[in-house]
């Protein structure tokens, strides 16, 4: 009997913290243009981020309190990963799972980085991290790692 109850708990453990890991979605420009576009939330904080870049990594947990900290008012933080699509599975969902990332995360989907760099931004240099914050036709795309502080004030100006 102590032994059925040892395996039930041993895979409740293991499948119920394995329910609620992160799911990372391959998502195109138009895809999370219209994802913007028809959400719910009236406000996005849209972040260009990768695995293998320190300052990306070094600001994440901000855009995760920033959710955390306005979860009552209609906030969507999206985290779009510029790594390489080939690097899905072996680099960004494990990085995801690793860092517990809560926000919602995406893998960008394109092929020709110079042509989705200028449709999100036409000042955009492609350099990492990058950051969108829409609010109704309000649009303001920053080129900078951010502090907490800087970034809950871009948040505020909207």
């Amino acid at each position: 009997m102590k032994i059925k109850l040892f395996v039930y708990l041993f895979l409740l453990v293991t499948f119920s913290g394995s329910s609620y890991s992160q799911n990372v979605k391959l998502i195109n420009v138009d895809q999370l243009y219209e994802r913007i576009k028809n959400g719910k939330d009236s406000t996005y904080v849209v972040n260009f981020w990768a695995t293998w870049c320190a300052p990306c990594i070094k600001e994440l947990p901000h855009f995760e309190k920033l959710k955390s900290e306005f979860k009552t008012e209609k906030l969507s933080v999206l985290l779009v990963s510029v790594d390489f699509k080939s690097k899905l599975s072996t680099a960004v969902i494990p990085f995801v799972k690793r860092k517990n990332l809560k926000n919602e995360v995406f893998l960008l989907n394109e092929s020709s980085p110079q042509e989705y760099i200028d449709r999100i931004d036409p000042s955009w240099s492609g350099s990492i991290p990058a950051t969108i914050f829409i609010k109704g036709d309000k649009r303001k795309f920053v080129e900078t790692e951010f502090t907490y502080e800087q970034l809950l004030n871009e948040y505020k100006k909207l």
